[in-house]
């Protein structure tokens, strides 16, 4: 008997509505997608969708909260062992990039959320798991590390920013090494977030 199978029904139905709806949404797209597709898919009549999501946009914020690889990739984060910063920025790094590469839907997701809402729904997520994210932002700066004074929150923004962003310009340059598509960038990308872009001056050492 799989977990599915276990749940009570109406929760059993909550969750085929969810993976049918993240099937749809990935092909089509949010708005490509009807609530009449989206029952044809369960085979449920429209009315008893309404039964267990108000709205579309309901459904699309649960499977936001399912399949964001963000939501997968906080726990780890929150528990990943390294022995100072630079080594925790390696091993996150590195974990991050092959997540990612294993959820070739993530940049579908990313755009109909960056696009079709303008990121609207993220920071309501994010709140909801603000426990999770301050556990991983208490074990980034509690490495031993002379971590120059910004706040804990802006270093993880950085962090995920820059790594999600390394990700998404991956398609854009492809293997084209002139456009910074060789296999070693990411090495790269760690050593601009450790040590920025600029060469420090004898005196500012």
């Amino acid at each position: 008997m799989s977990a599915e199978e276990k749940l009570p029904r109406g929760e059993q139905t909550q969750e085929e509505i969810i993976q049918a709806a993240y099937r749809l949404f990935i092909q089509n797209g949010y708005h490509g997608t009807s609530m009449r597709q989206i029952a044809q898919e369960t085979n449920l009549a429209v009315a008893s969708i309404y039964n267990h999501f108000q709205s579309k946009e309901q459904i699309f914020l649960a499977v936001l909260e399912r399949y964001h690889p963000i939501f997968e990739i906080l726990p780890k984060l929150a528990q990943m062992d390294a022995p100072d910063v630079p080594e925790f920025v390696r091993r996150a790094a590195q974990f991050i990039a092959a997540h990612l590469d294993q959820r070739q839907d993530f940049l579908n997701l990313f755009f109909i959320e960056l696009v079709e809402f303008r990121a609207a729904h993220i920071p309501q997520l994010l709140e909801k798991n603000t426990p999770l994210l301050t556990s991983f932002i208490q074990n980034f700066v509690a490495k031993k590390s002379n971590l120059r004074p910004f706040p804990p929150f802006v270093l993880a923004r950085a962090f995920l920013g820059i790594f999600f962003a390394y990700y998404v310009t991956r398609f854009i340059a492809g293997n084209n090494p002139t456009l910074g598509g060789d296999t070693h960038i990411l090495d790269d990308f760690i050593d601009i977030f450790l040590n920025g872009i600029l060469v420090q001056s004898e005196s500012a050492r």
